[in-house]
């Protein structure tokens, strides 16, 4: 009886997991898509710098995590130390901006489609990196790619997934090396120096990119506005992220983040008019299918090992 409480406290954690992921990036992007299209002012100027969102994300997500810690972290002790996250950090900063450049040249839906893969490079570098093994029907769920036509923009989101990869796959070490590390931890650590790195590369020189974000804000306070919902959305998003990871594994993390996509699509097509080819709507198709069938064998081994437990 006790182990089956454990499992439905263990199940209502992972569908608020979900859902908090879902709500919160499906909305985000939206927003990115908006921030990334929309001409504001007079002169219908478009927001260049997209990359800024990167640091504002960080900027907002390290407050949000270090009052939460402030708020319900009794101690830190055995946590992961900061210096940890510094690798982990780099490759989360040039990642998510290589995403962001994408949009330039592809639409948000084949974007999404593309990021699809992600759990490709999470089980590559986590098996190359860090010895992780992975079963077989996992890598058939990820062969089912798309096959893109936009070489510039789908190769950003090839080596967005890569870097992710690695990010992910490091954050599944560290929290098997530091067990007691909190979500909340985990997220203090990787936008401490994804702060660091974005304020060198956008401020870093007299003439950064980023003087001419804030500038371009001041210009347009609707813009600023939709850039602060945007780290909103992914101060909350990465909030149930750190929670899945901590509590689940990146793995489990990236399913969700991937079948959330796939909702974003539909999100994006019927909102903006960006409606993807027959193919592309297979290859749709083809990775979900790929994704619920996967889920289900991971029900079905959970089964046989709760059974294999009960006393005889």
């Amino acid at each position: 009886m006790e182990s089956h409480g454990s499992g439905l406290r263990r199940v209502t954690v992972l569908a608020f997991c979900v859902a908090g992921i879902w709500a919160a990036y499906i909305y985000q992007g939206v927003l990115q898509e908006t921030l990334s299209t929309k001409r504001f002012g007079p002169d219908g100027t478009r927001f260049e710098h997209l990359s800024f969102l990167n640091l504002a994300q960080n900027v907002v997500c390290l407050i949000w995590s270090y009052i939460m810690l402030k708020i319900w972290s009794n101690s830190n002790a055995g946590g992961a130390p900061l210096r940890s996250y510094w690798s982990a950090g780099i490759t989360n900063t040039i990642g998510p901006a290589m995403g962001i450049e994408a949009l330039k040249y592809i639409s948000y839906p084949a974007q999404v489609l593309a990021k699809s893969s992600k759990m490709i490079p999470v089980m590559l570098m986590g098996t190359l990196v860090y010895g992780i093994r992975y079963t077989l029907p996992d890598s058939k769920t990820i062969s089912k790619l798309a096959h893109p036509n936009a070489p510039l923009g789908y190769g950003l989101c090839f080596l967005n997934l890569a870097f992710d990869g690695f990010t992910n796959a490091t954050q599944d070490s560290i929290t098997a090396r530091y067990p007691k590390t909190s979500a909340w931890e985990i997220m203090l650590g990787m936008n401490l120096w994804g702060t660091i790195y974005n304020m060198i590369y956008m401020f870093g020189w007299p003439r950064g990119s980023g003087f001419e974000a804030v500038q371009f804000c001041k210009m347009h306070p609707e813009a600023a506005w939709d850039i602060f919902l945007y780290c909103l959305c992914g101060a909350v998003g990465q909030n149930f992220i750190f929670l899945t990871i901590s509590r689940f594994g990146s793995l489990a993390n990236t399913t969700i983040t991937t079948t959330r996509k796939f909702v974003s699509i539909v999100v994006s097509s019927l909102l903006s008019g960006n409606p993807l080819s027959s193919k592309q709507w297979g290859c749709v198709v083809m990775v979900f299918s790929g994704l619920s069938y996967q889920i289900y064998l991971k029900w079905k081994k959970l089964q046989r090992l709760q059974k294999k437990r009960k006393p005889t």
